[in-house]
């Protein structure tokens, strides 16, 4: 959950990236408002918040770090737990927003781009900022036990529409995937620092799924 000093900062990260003009103060106001919708769990302003810090952390390795910075602000800025689709309309709310606040049309395409990647976190070898993005996003899957059992919990939460053997299966089928991946990172530093401990969490939460334990989803 995202403290009163988080928000405040949240807030700051967006003036420095975006700027103080009429129109950035307004986009700003609506992104932090659709993060915090109130029917959301896991992809909350505090998710928003820690995928910014791990950007920080990556830094180094996007070719354009501010770029990155304004697909993570709209990455799941549209979210409804309609995979696909809310992708599609994040990258479309970015086209408009973006537009509106003046930036060059070249760069909001590239941020749409990146918003779309979120689909499958599966960028090209040689696009860095694509990388950084997918990385970040799914920094989570190296948080230590508790936090990432809590993520798992509220995951089950935001899907609590599907039945609970539903969710299992289909839960079972995206681990499974993205264990036979690879790697899971793909930035030098998430496959030194991330790697093992998000294939030991991820290894955990399906061993959980296959003996059949109920990821109970928190009440509203």
């Amino acid at each position: 959950m995202l403290d009163e000093e988080e928000g405040v900062l949240l807030r700051a990260s967006w003036e420095h990236l975006a700027g103080t003009s009429p129109e950035a103060r307004a986009v700003g106001d609506e992104l932090l408002l659709r993060w915090g919708e109130p029917h959301r769990r896991y992809h909350t302003l505090a998710h928003l918040w820690s995928t910014l810090r791990a950007v920080e952390v990556l830094t180094d390795e996007a070719d354009s770090a501010d770029t990155v910075r304004y697909a993570v602000w709209f990455h799941d800025a549209v979210y409804e737990t309609e995979p696909g689709r809310d992708e599609d309309e994040s990258a479309e709310l970015a086209r408009g927003l973006l537009l509106m606040m003046g930036l060059p049309k070249e760069r909001i395409e590239e941020v749409a781009r990146l918003v779309l990647l979120t689909k499958t976190h599966d960028p090209d070898d040689g696009d860095a900022d694509g990388q950084v993005l997918s990385d970040a996003d799914l920094s989570i899957l190296a948080a230590p036990p508790d936090e990432y059992l809590a993520y798992a919990t509220a995951v089950r939460a935001e899907y609590r529409r599907y039945p609970d053997e539903e969710f299992r299966v289909g839960r079972i089928r995206v681990l499974r995937t993205m264990l036979h991946a690879p790697h899971t990172f793909h930035t030098e530093f998430g496959r030194i620092h991330w790697e093992a401990r998000a294939r030991v969490n991820m290894l955990a939460e399906l061993d959980r799924l296959t003996r059949g334990e109920r990821v109970a989803p928190p009440p509203f």
